[in-house]
């Protein structure tokens, strides 16, 4: 049983169950602005903000107030193509897509910094333990635990569309879609940083109250462990999977 404090920082895995993670997500926009000098405006009033590239190309728009949930917008001018996110999407996943952008444009600094997916969402899914499934028109890949999904199909607005629910839970929801000419090393970059089973950091506050009460989450302290907290949580999974075989 947890029994952290609301403003304990923990660490949580599967990444998927983690939520948005309000304390991070200046880690899909500050690269753009302070490493590659995008040009931004922001609104202090309703915390909304724009993004563009210098070439005029792209554009990022942070919308915490949009009444359908969808926080963070991603499109490119031509050929159009379009990502969406929704508010609790873990913001380690659309940063790796934010950080990507650049170099899709071209700019390669940082790129050290910043690796690039180089295996196809496929072969992502098996090696990491997704289940595959034959869907109407396309295939669909399924997290271990059942709560998050992976769909490709041949649909003319979102062929890649990837969801989350606990139980349908409230505030556990997150969806993230992807229309047709988004370049699938983009796909395949969210899901990289998605379905790992390195843990992320959280305010226990802001892990989905359904979440933290799950059997299938890990939720361990990110401070005050024995050892380095990343090697206590490794091992808090090993001993999980060894329990559960």
């Amino acid at each position: 049983m947890n029994t952290f404090a609301p403003n304990d920082l923990v660490l949580v895995s599967p990444r998927y169950l983690a939520g948005g993670g309000m304390n991070k997500i200046n880690d899909a926009i500050g690269p753009l602005v302070h490493l590659f000098t995008w040009p931004y405006e922001h609104n202090p009033r309703t915390g909304r903000i724009d993004i563009d590239s210098p070439c005029g190309s792209v554009f990022l728009d942070f919308d915490p107030n949009r009444p359908d949930g969808v926080w963070w917008t991603i499109a490119h001018h031509e050929p159009y193509w379009q990502i969406e996110f929704s508010r609790q999407t873990p913001s380690e996943a659309i940063a790796s897509v934010t950080q990507a952008l650049p170099q899709l444009l071209g700019d390669r600094r940082h790129a050290d910094r910043i690796p690039l997916a180089t295996e196809s969402v496929s072969h992502l899914a098996k090696t990491s333990g997704w289940e595959a499934s034959s869907i109407l028109s396309g295939v669909a890949w399924a997290s271990p635990d059942g709560h998050c999904t992976v769909e490709h199909r041949a649909a003319p607005m979102h062929p890649w569309r990837i969801e989350h629910s606990v139980y349908d839970g409230f505030d556990t929801h997150w969806s993230a879609t992807f229309t047709p000419e988004v370049p699938e090393r983009l796909v395949a970059q969210f899901f990289t940083h998605l379905a790992t089973t390195t843990p992320v950091e959280r305010l226990f506050r802001d892990v989905p109250y359904f979440v933290q009460k799950l059997d299938e989450v890990l939720i361990t302290p990110a401070r005050g462990a024995a050892v380095n907290p990343h090697v206590a949580h490794a091992g808090a999974q090993l001993g999980r999977a060894v329990r559960h075989r």
